[in-house]
């Protein structure tokens, strides 16, 4: 086991075991302590210090957690803070001043006040995916609620305390009110654990059992004041540090889990009925101010100040519902251009998917025509080369080489078709774009031989490295020589000049007509221009250019022929490493193609 986590166990254990001291000393205390003000002080500064001890147990959680969690954590700790602050308003009384807490506390609204964050953590669902409410609005909702009961409070409350005097009205409004507060925070609780799972669940158990006990202590204290047998550090206290010493050990205990990440829950129910409470309390002003108006029982001035008070929580409610929906609003836009964004994509997708089943269904049926055809082409082109060994006139000779040149032209773009209908994904490694052309040139010797086509290779023997499928690369060699072969045919004896060439990061292959050898070169386009080839064959060497980012140009020149140039992205050679044996340096030798 890790030292850290034997020494955070160690350290829990002892900061559990002095909350436990801390709890046996006030039992102890309230058992065999009478009435007096050590007693009132050791309870009040026990009591203080186990707040402080919860308190402080949360703070690691909001440290070491992130984004909707640390939200959680920190409101728990806002509201331990609030209880803490109001613990410390009672010592200050009880200790400091030595004088009983006044009824008409001011400090009561801080107590009633510490259970809204709680309940604004619970509402965020740590324990649950995120849903697509947006978090924005779900906080406005918070705030909302937060200030409705805060509202509630000053309605119900505060007139009998500033606006008319009177102490049991302001008693029993404040412990009704507390009652429902706190009844609807366990309530809350109760549908959080029934919603969680694993170590969430065991979480908000203990919260909910703390809460509970703290609830029915707080009323039996209050039954207890009003039969005039309570006093602090008494042994109606004793379930209310119970409660207060349980904070720290959720706090030290608990061991939180993320939320899970993945794909957002699509369910949207949760943040609908936030939004509904919402509702319910901004439109439950106008009821309290038509209760206010007509419960003619109560004093003129409360009547007025509720009246007041309302029309001025309308408009504070109204502003944050108005926000609230400037923010919906640009979260519809937001899904609905989300929409509109998917359903474009998806309409893509499906073309794609149509265009693919036709092109499979064309692939299988060129496949099926062109090995029909190829046995035709194969008994044409063997009959034209017999024809070539015949005694034959000089006439007779040229026409049968010119059948036998058409026909290995058809028999090319036979393989060509049936090689694009059946390509595929290349297979990358690193080839010699020059082997790949000698062999290609090698290839289509017989070609050019029987048209007395001159072919010049004039290139270097270092390496020209790419990255590429060596089978589809070779293919692509000889559809190039078979075009540039065809096109020098068409006019007369030629020659073709076969190049390689490294430039600005690309391997250049070129297969250029010799300057001069056409007879007819006057007669070819002026001037010059660049054009991707177009056929059938070109266009499958096309296409395995496009999976090896290259192109194809043709390129015409005046008085000097045709130029067919290939570009593909040129790989540097590995660098050279030593021999395990000899030590000398081994050249890096290119992978043969298959």
């Amino acid at each position: 086991m890790p030292l850290r986590t034997v020494f955070l166990r160690t350290y829990s254990k002892l900061w559990t075991a002095a909350v436990a001291v801390c709890l046996a000393t006030l039992v102890l205390a309230a058992l065999f302590l009478h009435d007096s003000f050590r007693l009132t002080a050791l309870s009040d500064v026990i009591q203080c210090l186990l707040l402080f001890s919860g308190s402080m147990s949360i703070i690691p959680h909001i440290v070491t957690s992130r984004g909707r969690l640390r939200l959680f954590w920190t409101f728990i700790e806002i509201g331990i803070t609030f209880w803490f602050t109001y613990q410390l308003f009672w010592t200050y009384h009880e200790i400091w001043l030595r004088t009983p807490v006044p009824d008409l506390c001011a400090a009561d609204i801080v107590l009633f006040l510490h259970i809204v964050p709680l309940m604004a953590a619970l509402a965020l669902r740590p324990h649950a995916q995120e849903d697509e409410y947006a978090a924005r609005l779900r906080r406005l909702d918070f705030a909302l609620m937060m200030v409705w009961w805060a509202y509630l409070y000053v309605l119900i409350v505060i007139p009998w305390q500033y606006v008319v005097a009177d102490v049991p009205a302001y008693g029993a409004n404040l412990n009704s009110l507390y009652l429902i507060e706190k009844l609807a925070f366990l309530g809350a609780l109760l549908l959080a654990w029934k919603d969680s799972k694993g170590g969430w669940k065991t979480f908000y158990a203990s919260l909910f059992g703390a809460s509970f006990i703290y609830a029915a202590s707080s009323y039996i204290a209050n039954w207890a004041l009003s039969r005039h047998s309570y006093y602090s550090g008494s042994l109606y206290d004793i379930p209310l540090a119970v409660s207060m010493a349980w904070i720290t050990v959720i706090g030290l205990r608990t061991r939180e889990r993320e939320p899970q990440t993945g794909i957002p829950s699509t369910s949207t129910s949760h943040g609908v009925w936030l939004a509904r409470l919402g509702m319910i309390a901004a439109f439950s002003l106008p009821l309290f101010a038509a209760w206010a108006l007509l419960d003619t029982a109560q004093p003129a001035p409360i009547r007025s100040f509720r009246v007041l008070l309302t029309l001025g929580a309308a408009l504070l409610m109204g502003v944050m519902v108005f926000v609230r929906q400037r923010l919906l609003d640009g979260e519809l836009l937001r899904l609905l251009s989300h929409s509109r964004e998917s359903l474009d994509n998806l309409k893509r997708l499906q073309a794609q998917i149509t265009e693919a089943e036709k092109l499979a269904s064309i692939g299988q049926l060129v496949g099926g025509v062109t090995h029909e055809l190829n046995n035709p082409i194969t008994a044409m082109l063997g009959y034209s080369d017999l024809l070539l060994t015949t005694p034959l006139n000089p006439e007779q000779h040229e026409l049968a080489a010119r059948i036998g040149q058409h026909v290995r032209r058809t028999k090319s773009l036979v393989a060509s078709l049936l090689s694009f209908a059946r390509q595929g994904p290349a297979a990358m490694a690193s080839v010699d774009l020059k082997t790949l052309l000698r062999t290609a040139v090698k290839l289509s010797q017989p070609q050019w031989q029987a048209l007395n086509i001159e072919v010049r290779s004039e290139l270097s023997p270092e390496p020209l490295i790419v990255q590429g499928d060596s089978n589809q690369l070779l293919q692509v060699c000889i559809q190039i020589m078979n075009d540039a072969l065809y096109a020098v045919g068409q006019s007369s004896k030629g020659a073709l000049i076969v190049t390689a060439e490294k430039k600005d990061g690309l391997a250049i292959l070129n297969i250029s007509e010799a300057a001069g050898s056409s007879a007819e070169a006057g007669k070819k386009e002026e001037g010059r221009k660049d054009q991707t080839i177009s056929g059938l064959g070109l266009s499958a060497c096309r296409g395995i250019l496009q999976q090896h980012h290259g192109q194809i140009l043709w390129q015409q020149n005046v008085n000097s022929g045709f130029t067919i140039r290939i570009e593909i992205p040129f790989t540097p050679p590995a660098p050279t490493e030593k021999s395990p044996v000899t030590g000398v340096p081994v050249m890096w030798q290119p992978q043969p193609f298959a």
